[in-house]
């Protein structure tokens, strides 16, 4: 036993690209939790839970923080998103 529990919440979403916007949109919003592992955030189709989609960039920066963007970015990584100017 690792003392480490894992909290899974089912959130519905009708295809994979919105359960990741989801899954992205709940651990931002969990953020400010020191407890939140966005790195390990994963998506998966009900009936088939062992096959899973990261959310998030896994890769870790330095000082240990992990990337805050998507999993399938294609800019440098960051750990903060970029502020959006204008509307």
């Amino acid at each position: 036993m690792t003392g480490r529990f894992v909290i899974h919440l089912p959130i519905s979403a009708p295809d994979l690209a919105r359960a990741k916007m989801l899954g992205r949109t709940a651990g931002r919003s969990l953020a400010f939790l020191a407890r939140i592992d966005l790195g390990g955030i994963t998506v998966s189709t009900e009936d088939n839970q062992g096959v899973r989609h990261w959310v998030f960039c896994d890769r870790r920066l330095d000082g240990g923080r992990r990337c805050v963007l998507r999993a399938d970015h294609e800019t440098a990584c960051t750990a903060r998103l970029p502020r959006r100017i204008g509307p």
